[in-house]
């Protein structure tokens, strides 16, 4: 396993991370198995575990919590807050009164008594930077977070969040957790740059894009994945976005194979290649999938096999832009732009 620093904190973490949203309702994986997963996780050497309050409503932060019971001092652990959790209107979102009850709750969940990273899941459009970065670092000074991030910031809310930091003598987001792959590669044009200049550890979400890059997906196969079950409109190949991807993937498919990689391998040694990347967030549902993941853990991408894949997908360039996660809210309601 290779270790890099998350950003300029002085924190090593590895290069492959574990990813808990499988663990629970959305992956069906039970307590022994997210046990076994990180259990094999940590003796590979990952030192990072990532989970949110929201997956499956909890029960992932449960999981996790008891699955590293009496080795917390052994890892980084990280959680995210701010999507929605239940119907209740307010428990949602970055308002100081909803983060330092969520932060609460993930805590008793987790059974611990702070978080080293703790990240605002997706910008919210309706509470002020200042609201949210004053409430992150109140929170960080009671000793309940170590640091705080953001996750799938658009570019200039991330140089926004930067500034009112500096405008407001407030702690600043340290990191970033964006969605990356080769089939989505936006955030080369933006994101990347921006965290860059900031000097933001990045954790890159949906490396092997939803099980596009597994090796499971190919022409001629029925699609079986576990996202294809509950997101079959992302498989669907009527769709001509997920057709350029089947048409990209079996084209990778080669390059993997003449440089002897599996797609798997292929795919997080692309992420992991980019120097703003500090770690790829891996998410197994079983002991086989981590298996095949880790082996990826020391892979390093010549430069003929990278240019082979700027080739098929060009750097900047995103196969399923309607996808993203950090489209302005304006251009997905009508209502916001329109009076």
């Amino acid at each position: 396993m290779q270790y890099r620093t998350l950003g300029r904190t002085g924190v090593q973490i590895s290069t492959l991370a574990l990813g808990a949203m499988n663990f629970g309702k959305i992956g069906r994986t039970t307590q022994d198995e997210a046990t076994a997963l990180v259990d094999a996780a940590l003796e590979a050497g990952i030192n990072l575990i990532d989970t949110a309050d929201m997956y499956s409503q909890g029960q992932s932060e449960e999981m996790v919590g008891k699955a590293i019971a009496g080795r917390r001092d052994d890892l980084v652990l990280a959680t995210k807050a701010a999507m929605p959790i239940g119907e209740e209107r307010n428990h949602r979102g970055a308002s100081r009164r909803w983060l330092v009850t969520a932060l609460e709750d993930s805590l008793r969940r987790l059974g611990v008594d702070h978080v080293d990273l703790y990240q605002i899941h997706r910008w919210d459009p309706g509470t002020s930077d200042e609201e949210t970065l004053s409430a992150l670092t109140d929170l960080q000074r009671a000793g309940k977070i170590r640091y705080f991030g953001s996750s799938t910031f658009p570019a200039h809310r991330i140089v926004q969040a930067q500034w009112a930091a500096r405008e407001h003598r407030l702690s600043r987001y340290v990191t970033e957790q964006p969605s990356y792959s080769v089939l989505q590669r936006g955030i080369e044009a933006h994101v990347l740059p921006v965290t860059e200049e900031y000097g933001l550890g990045v954790l890159a979400w949906s490396p092997l894009a939803s099980g596009w890059l597994t090796g499971a997906v190919r022409e001629g196969r029925e699609i079986s994945t576990n996202r294809s079950a509950f997101m079959p409109e992302r498989f669907d190949l009527t769709i001509p976005s997920n057709r350029a991807r089947l048409d990209a993937v079996e084209r990778l498919a080669a390059v993997a194979d003449e440089a002897g990689l599996t797609m798997i391998q292929l795919a997080l040694g692309f992420v992991t290649a980019h120097p703003a990347v500090t770690s790829a967030l891996i998410g197994p549902r079983t002991l086989d999938h981590l298996r095949t993941q880790l082996a990826a853990a020391d892979t390093v991408l010549s430069h003929d096999v990278l240019d082979a894949i700027d080739a098929i997908v060009a750097p900047g360039t995103d196969l399923a832009p309607h996808e993203k996660h950090d489209t302005p809210p304006a251009l997905l309601d009508p209502s916001l732009r329109r009076r």
